[in-house]
């Protein structure tokens, strides 16, 4: 414990040109009195530690006593970190290790790059979570990393639906997509398949509730994407799994992402929209939606209006959904949700062509 201090203390001198006492305790979380005492050890230690006296006291390292990274231009290195995501990393159980390697490669930069990490920070923050959603870890998840950076097999057990599913996973890759973590995994000893190819599936990741995919000839099954915050117990066990080299995570995520969009959209509206419509449709319904319902539209009415087939995951969503539209979009079919969207309209005439409601509005 005190030797992890007191490297860490090295390192942040290294760091700064000068740090006060107070500085310093605040930075290791212990009293100045222990920073005066580990001072005195790395000194006697051979570590230069020099200490000032006074108001404008501190201490600083002697001697030129550091290691440059001297290769890192100064692009390169507030990108460096920029590479951290500072809330998942404190979720996974890493901030403690992502904040000493920060601080090492800090104190190994050159003296004209050491606000790096402050320029950096400056101008770039992420939020990942999405808005109006109390962002929380799962339980499990700082397990399941581990797993994950060790190569290690998990015994997991999960909710589907009514009912809880234990697998044997190989737990190759963590996602968090909108304040929601995701497990890439393969599963062991399940759906063997006769071919040397691997299968990709979802099991529970996504929000569905079937477990497809084709397996490999190993005796392992399809890669798939689990939800954490859907794990009951995640056991690691003892025995690594030998990594499958050409999974490529950010392309398996991606696939994932897309097959699972289109695979809701079960039903279809067919629209008209005006120019503004056309313009609103994506940040109104579900993009791959909207993608693929501009993608081969016709030439413009003699109003300026075109007329798309989009699908929707439902006729409930899509009124949701295209009431943020407004009058740049006109339902022609299904019957039954331009009927809705016609009543609706007469109301909305009704509430705001009443003198009444006005007057109303005024007295309250």
């Amino acid at each position: 414990m005190r030797a992890a201090r007191l490297i860490k203390m090295v390192l942040l001198l290294q760091s700064r040109p000068t740090m006060t006492g107070s500085e310093l305790a605040r930075e290791l979380e212990v009293s100045e009195r222990t920073v005066t005492r580990d001072a005195q050890a790395l000194s006697e230690a051979g570590v230069p530690v020099y200490a000032e006296r006074g108001r404008a006291g501190g201490y600083r390292l002697v001697g030129g006593y550091r290691t440059r990274l001297t290769g890192l231009g100064r692009g390169e290195a507030e990108a460096l970190f920029l590479s951290g995501v500072p809330g998942a990393l404190r979720e996974m159980g890493l901030e403690d290790i992502a904040s000493a390697a920060r601080l090492k490669v800090s104190a190994a930069l050159l003296p004209s790059l050491r606000d790096a990490p402050r320029t950096a920070a400056q101008r770039f923050h992420l939020d990942a979570p999405a808005w109006f959603r109390e962002p929380a870890a799962p339980a499990l998840l700082p397990v399941v990393a581990d797993a994950v950076w060790d190569d290690r097999c998990v015994s997991a057990r999960y909710r589907r639906g009514e009912s809880e599913v234990v697998r044997e996973l190989e737990p190759y890759g963590l996602v968090l997509k909108a304040g929601v973590w995701y497990l890439c995994a393969r599963v062991v000893g399940a759906g063997a398949g006769a071919g040397a190819g691997t299968g990709t599936g979802t099991e529970t990741g996504t929000g569905t509730g079937t477990g497809t995919g084709t397996g490999t000839g190993t005796g392992t099954g399809a890669f798939r994407t689990y939800r954490i915050d859907r794990f009951v117990v995640a056991d690691v066990l003892k025995d690594r799994f030998s990594r499958d080299e050409g999974f490529d995570l950010p392309g398996f995520w991606g696939e994932q992402a897309e097959r699972f969009a289109r695979s809701i959209l079960r039903s279809e509206v067919v629209l008209r929209l005006s120019r503004a419509g056309v313009r609103g449709l994506p940040h109104a319904v579900d993009p791959v939606a909207a993608r693929d319902a501009l993608a081969g539209v016709a030439e413009p009415d003699a109003q300026g209006w075109v007329t798309v087939t989009l699908r929707v995951e439902s006729e409930e969503v899509a009124h949701t959904q295209l009431r943020g539209l407004g009058p740049e979009a006109e339902v022609l079919s299904p019957a039954a949700l331009r009927e809705r969207f016609a009543a609706e309209a007469v109301r909305l005439t009704a509430l705001y062509g009443s003198r009444q409601g006005v007057h109303e509005a005024r007295r309250a």
